[in-house]
């Protein structure tokens, strides 16, 4: 399983972990992932996602799931969040 947002693509960086003595030693930034059950509202449905804390913020200051889902960009996204992406335009699509 990668280390990688399903939502934003946030992943793991490199870095450096510099000592006292300005010793350079490779390591690894990780982002801190969640897994989280997030409901849809126009499908009616939850879903389990692993995303980032960072995304879990803005998710609740778009106003929910599909208000962030409509608004991402599709380069970002998972293959699992894409196709949840469609199933929302498809129904919002059906309803009007």
């Amino acid at each position: 399983m990668s280390r990688r947002c399903d939502l934003t693509g946030k992943a793991a960086q490199t870095g450096h972990k510099v000592s006292h003595s300005n010793r350079k030693t490779k390591r690894r930034f990780l982002p801190n992932l969640c897994n989280v059950t997030m409901m849809s509202d126009t499908l009616g449905r939850s879903f389990r996602l692993r995303i980032s804390a960072n995304a879990l913020k803005s998710i609740d200051h778009r106003g929910g799931l599909d208000a962030f889902l409509a608004k991402a960009k599709d380069s970002e996204l998972s293959p699992r969040a894409l196709e949840i992406k469609r199933q929302i335009a498809k129904k919002l699509a059906s309803a009007s």
